[in-house]
């Protein structure tokens, strides 16, 4: 079977059938004519001939940072919903947060495997600015503005400003923070920032000394938040940087027999499921992760269809979630 055994089936001409393939504009009489006859025949283009006519690979790059997460495994399924009814498929590539490895899988993806690149991104250091100005193919970056590069990313600052002011006005007037690295503008050096400007806003300015940096796992929140309090402790206000880190504070406080929300309110961000399955439920901020995906996947389609289009930045917003952690 080829393309004009297609259209001479589907009564339509072989142009419409290339244009169906290549996900052109038919009509919707047309397009189901055509998808009727290609499943009732099992019709499949030869990739490869697909590949040399167009100069596309119709395959896009997604390069994570971990890919046992909810947040990114809902930033992946805002990108597939996108991707798949354009007709594109996903490579994904797995750094483990090894900022090098961004550097591999953005120089390999380059090397026009790929028709475009998501990079979902921890840190940029100047290595990965270069890599990315002179990338021959478009790249769309989530979860960190990058002046000059598509974007998509959370508004981090203003998050953490309003959940460190809801503990104060609950009257906390001890407070903590478990941050990431600074290398991290959104998750280690905004999150931070708005926590200390939070507590100094109040009146609270020797809180904003009370900060420490875990890594994105249960194991090192319980061991921040036991550095926290056995540095400025006791607290009554913890505020963190990810639901992951909140649990393993928690976990902390509970083998100390300290009471939350009695004794200390505690606080994550994610919005993952594990903030419901804890003992008390934990409060958290709940970003749009899917969305950004699908921001993320449009903005790229539109890079593809014109490339010379100035950067578009989208910045998404948030909400908070109070559960009983904090009441």
């Amino acid at each position: 079977m080829n393309i004009a055994d297609i259209a001479k089936l589907a009564g339509v001409s072989p142009a419409a059938v290339s244009r169906y393939l290549n996900q052109g504009y038919l009509s919707q009489e047309k397009r189901e004519a055509i998808r009727k006859v290609i499943e009732e025949t099992g019709y499949r283009p030869m990739v490869q001939a697909q590949i040399l006519r167009t100069r596309r690979t119709k395959t896009i790059g997604v390069i994570l940072p971990k890919i046992d997460s909810f947040s990114i495994g809902s930033i992946v399924a805002g990108i597939d919903s996108v991707l798949e009814q354009k007709g594109f498929q996903i490579l994904l590539a797995d750094t483990h947060n090894d900022p090098d490895k961004e550097l591999e899988y953005l120089d390999s993806f380059d090397d026009q495997r790929v028709d475009g690149v998501i990079l979902i991104a921890t840190v940029f250091t100047s290595k990965h600015v270069a890599i990315l100005k002179k990338s021959r193919v478009p790249v769309v970056v989530v979860g960190q503005q990058l002046a000059g590069v598509p974007c998509v990313y959370h508004d981090d600052y203003h998050a953490f400003y309003d959940m460190t002011r809801a503990l104060v006005e609950k009257g906390c007037r001890r407070l903590g923070f478990v941050g990431a690295l600074p290398q991290d503008k959104a998750v280690g050096q905004e999150r931070s920032r708005a926590y200390c400007d939070a507590v100094r806003d109040a009146g609270l300015e020797e809180q904003a000394k009370h900060t420490a940096v875990a890594k994105f796992t249960i194991a090192s929140g319980r061991e921040t938040a036991q550095t926290l309090w056995e540095t400025y402790g006791p607290l009554d206000g913890l505020v963190c940087a990810t639901d992951n880190m909140a649990v393993g504070a928690l976990q902390y406080l509970k083998s100390r027999g300290i009471r939350v929300p009695e004794d200390v309110r505690i606080t994550g961000q994610g919005g993952a499921d594990l903030c419901d399955v804890t003992t008390p439920a934990i409060t958290t901020i709940r970003y749009f992760y899917e969305e950004s995906g699908v921001n993320a996947a449009s903005l790229l389609m539109e890079r593809l269809e014109n490339p010379d289009a100035p950067a578009k930045e989208i910045k998404l917003g948030y909400s908070i979630v109070e559960k009983e952690s904090t009441r």
